[in-house]
């Protein structure tokens, strides 16, 4: 068996997420600044608590951007560990019935034996060649997994 380990991470949405990020957290903060005297009428004032209430939903903001930079796929010879913006998959490689990278299709997926795909949001069509070269070791390990299986079931 071979002892390689692949890890793959989006590149191209993980520096947009940054920067977006950044970008966000500078405009609500250039809000909060802004937010003195009085409001419409003059019956209420803006205080340093409604600054600083801005410059949180700023942040908070700029955090849901970051969980788009979370996606990463690991696997070995054991198996793939899946994580994407929302939730994280362990499988072994006896689950995986292939690796698909469907034409038009925003990201690769992982088809199961029991006809479910899993999606890999890590390995996204807009990295291109990243993501080919991902889909090939991931093709590659599974393979390896699979001629193992073979071979043992020879031996028997």
């Amino acid at each position: 068996m071979s002892d390689s380990v692949v890890t793959v991470r989006p590149r191209r949405i993980r520096l947009v997420c940054w920067a977006s990020a950044a970008a966000v957290l500078l405009v609500f903060s250039l809000v909060a600044t802004s937010l003195t005297g009085s409001v419409g009428d003059g019956s209420g004032t803006f205080q340093r608590g409604d600054q600083l209430a801005m410059i949180g939903l700023g942040v908070f903001a700029a955090l849901g951007i970051l969980l788009f930079t979370r996606p990463r796929v690991v696997a070995d010879a054991k198996g793939v560990r899946v994580r994407n913006v929302i939730g994280s998959h362990e499988l072994p490689w006896e689950v995986v019935r292939g690796v698909r990278f469907d034409r038009g299709a925003p990201w690769a997926s992982l088809e199961l034996h029991d006809d479910d795909l899993l999606p890999m949001v890590a390995l996204q069509a807009a990295d291109k060649e990243l993501a080919v070269e991902g889909v090939r070791a991931l093709r590659r390990l599974h393979q390896a997994h699979l001629a193992d299986l073979a071979g043992d079931s020879a031996a028997h």
